[in-house]
């Protein structure tokens, strides 16, 4: 994305060539490629780059290239290409859906530990699978809904289902930015006391 972060790796959506290359021509179906559609299969991404996607769903449409801040100041200038908006090729009408099932999977669905009392948060957990060892817990999200003012991306390596550590530090992250304090003590402490070297019960999806 030409971010200002050292060795930043690229990701990798394959083309049909890239299948005709490993399949052979004719050798590939839907079937082949349909795992796609919920991130799995060829596909590589890196958290930053899942950020930037889920800033460009909240802003209906474009992006900025990610820039690394220490400091804000009226006499600090950044340079244009972190100042520059980049447009991308699917029409903004497409991204209301997207958006509607956000809201929704964190008003009442997997996502909802990470609600905000007066702030409509949209997210998606995720799960990602680890031939390693437990699967990460992974959350997409950005608020509010509408006029977003921050998009986060959170894995939590080891961790299990999304809901069970990942949506919850997602909804302390952008509570604090938002609002500058954390409402639901408990949680927060519960987060800071993490040992994930521990057993986690996956039966916290619940």
């Amino acid at each position: 994305m030409g971010s200002d972060f050292v060795n930043e790796l690229t990701g990798f959506i394959p083309s049909s060539s890239y299948f005709d290359k490993y399949y052979t021509k004719n050798g590939w179906h839907a079937l082949t490629v349909i795992s796609m559609g919920i991130g799995q299969g060829e596909v590589g991404t890196t958290p930053l780059q899942i950020a930037n996607m889920t800033a460009a769903i909240a802003n209906r449409g474009y992006y900025y290239t990610p820039h690394i801040v220490k400091a804000v100041g009226k006499d600090r200038t950044i340079d244009k290409r972190f100042t520059t908006k980049h447009q991308i090729s699917i029409d903004s009408s497409n991204f209301e859906e997207i958006i509607l099932g956000m809201e929704a999977a964190v008003k009442g669905g997997t996502g909802r530990s990470a609600a905000i009392k007066d702030v409509i948060v949209c997210g998606k957990t995720g799960t990602a699978q680890n031939p390693h060892g437990k699967d990460n817990s992974v959350f997409i999200a950005f608020a509010p809904k509408d006029n977003p003012q921050i998009a986060i991306a959170v894995y939590v390596e080891n961790a299990g289902f999304g809901a069970a550590y990942a949506a919850p530090v997602a909804g302390l992250m952008i509570e604090k930015y938002i609002k500058d304090t954390i409402s639901n003590k408990a949680l927060e402490q519960r987060i800071l006391e993490l040992n994930l070297g521990g057993n986690i019960k996956e039966s916290e999806e619940q």
